[in-house]
């Protein structure tokens, strides 16, 4: 692990948050859950069943609760949620406020035109709350599992540009562009001219983001108009602390966006591993976790570096997470959830974050 940096990359991000600090101070803040299941003793989410059921339940709760945001992990061939859509329409029929989103979709295992269908109607059913996280995606369970789907990059494409390709289908699709020809014996009338993928949800476009793991795939997002969503793992390492190199992407990430134009404000998102002590059960499950750091590893046949965890009374957590420069360059915070530990104990760790440590940052 890398522990020392220049203090000039820092004084340079905040010459370039500038005027962003008064905005910026208000986050809001939602929940990222990976959805595992599995039977091992303590769990209390051991089938797929319960993993689909208490991730409504928690999302109601959470809403109570006056969390923001609830967001879902898909991982294919793995006992996690692997199909969205389904899941955040049922979310959007049960609450009324809390946005719902992904973190993020795999983009190599993705029919375009069929995400666009699947996006719009989820969008529809919960009043315009979706917001999407799409990416490259990570390591899966299986080699090059986006196969089996029926999806192999063409001659000289690598996976990853398979992803963006994909993606590019589907931001057309979802902003609405009619592309198909129509029949001129149509089973049922249609408005002649190209037709487009329906249901059609105005605004969806905008709330598309991007996972990105590096520099140059942030300055990428911002260039095709996509939000910006940052993980608690990077694939570059640049030898200063993680939230420092993550403030410095979300810096080229908005001057890349102004550079290229776009009509609206775009945002930005970093996920964080949280967790107040308050209770004796608290301090069993992550007292350990209040002297984490971040951690350099290997992932992907790359460097990965992954963030340290936050745990500690609030008073603790406060001064700890006053100097996360990322977190006070985005505006977005995704809590990490550990789902199997239920939907009370979370409910439990989500509110104590909202009453008892984002006051005193300024987020509340």
């Amino acid at each position: 692990m890398r522990v020392c940096w220049d203090r000039r990359a820092s004084d340079e991000i905040q010459e370039q948050r500038g005027s962003f600090d008064v905005e910026r101070l208000m986050k809001k803040i939602g929940f990222l859950s990976f959805g595992h299941w599995s039977d091992a003793a303590g769990s209390a989410t051991r089938s797929a069943s319960d993993s689909l059921l208490q991730a409504i339940e928690l999302a109601v709760a959470a809403e109570e609760v006056g969390v923001d945001g609830a967001y879902f992990r898909v991982h294919h061939f793995a006992r996690q949620q692997g199909s969205p859509f389904p899941l955040l329409a049922a979310i959007g029929a049960r609450t009324s406020r809390i946005e719902i989103g992904t973190g993020v979709i795999d983009m190599r295992y993705e029919n375009p035109l069929y995400f666009a269908e699947d996006a719009g109607a989820a969008d529809l059913i919960s009043g315009g709350r979706l917001q999407l996280g799409v990416s490259r995606g990570s390591p899966e369970q299986v080699l090059e599992g986006y196969k089996y789907f029926g999806y192999v990059p063409g001659d000289g494409e690598s996976d990853a540009d398979m992803a963006r390709r994909h993606t590019a289908v589907m931001l057309d699709a979802v902003s609405g562009v009619a592309f198909a020809e129509p029949n001129p014996n149509p089973m049922s009338p249609h408005p002649g001219g190209p037709l487009r993928i329906e249901p059609h949800s105005p605004g969806l476009r905008e709330r598309i983001w991007w996972g990105a793991g590096t520099r140059a795939t942030a300055v990428w997002a911002a260039e095709q108009g996509m939000n910006l969503m940052s993980s608690t793992l990077l694939t570059e390492d640049s030898g200063v602390p993680f939230h420092v190199a993550q403030a410095q992407q979300i810096a080229a990430f908005r001057e890349a966006w102004k550079a290229a134009g776009h009509e609206w404000e775009p945002r930005t998102s970093v996920s964080r591993s949280i967790f107040p002590i308050t209770t004796d059960l608290d301090r069993a499950y992550f007292g350990r976790e209040r002297n984490s750091s971040d951690q350099v590893g290997h992932i992907d046949g790359g460097v990965g570096v992954f963030g340290r965890s936050y745990a500690g009374e609030p008073d603790e957590l406060i001064e700890k997470l006053a100097g996360d420069e990322a977190i006070a360059a985005a505006d977005t915070l995704l809590l990490t959830i550990p789902n199997q530990l239920g939907v009370e104990y979370n409910a439990h760790v989500l509110e104590s974050i909202v009453k008892d440590v984002a006051p005193g940052l300024g987020w509340r």
